[in-house]
């Protein structure tokens, strides 16, 4: 029977702390496991992790050219096709009516909306608040009579 006061672990879950260089009644005294000599028997004697025996590491050997910057601008892209089979005649284009119609994924926090001109579009929309068209686009918005807002 179980009691708080009989509780133990069970047996060999606990392992006692190895103690080296403790005398050579031990075990562990004198060299303390580490072997003889070398850079690994001395203390703070560990290679880092990409040294490569003194070779030229592989971060020195590649090219490093151009940048990547730290917060890019990414853009949900929209196509005019896509735009035109989705909406009606005169039907204004917001970036939660493109949601709402399945054209931008995910959430539309932080999300920027860009119109490329890829397809045709034959009816006249309002477009407000979109972030960007690309300037194909923008002219075939306006050739179609729609306007951008």
């Amino acid at each position: 029977m179980f009691t708080l006061s009989n509780l133990r672990p069970n047996p060999g879950a606990k392992r006692r702390r190895k103690r080296v260089g403790r005398g050579p009644g031990s075990g562990h005294g004198k060299t303390a496991g580490r072997g003889h000599k070398g850079q690994k028997s001395r203390s703070g004697g560990t290679k880092p992790l990409w040294f490569e025996g003194g070779q030229t590491p592989i971060y020195r050997r590649i090219p490093k050219r151009g940048f990547t910057p730290p917060n890019p601008t990414v853009y949900e892209i929209v196509n005019l096709g896509q735009v035109d089979a989705k909406f009606q005649e005169n039907e204004e284009v917001t970036p939660e009516t493109l949601k709402s119609k399945g054209l931008v994924k995910g959430k539309l926090e932080g999300k920027l909306i860009k119109i490329l001109a890829k397809g045709d579009i034959t009816k006249a929309l309002v477009f407000k608040g979109i972030h960007a068209f690309s300037q194909s686009a923008r002219e075939k918005i306006e050739k179609a009579g729609g306007r951008i807002e």
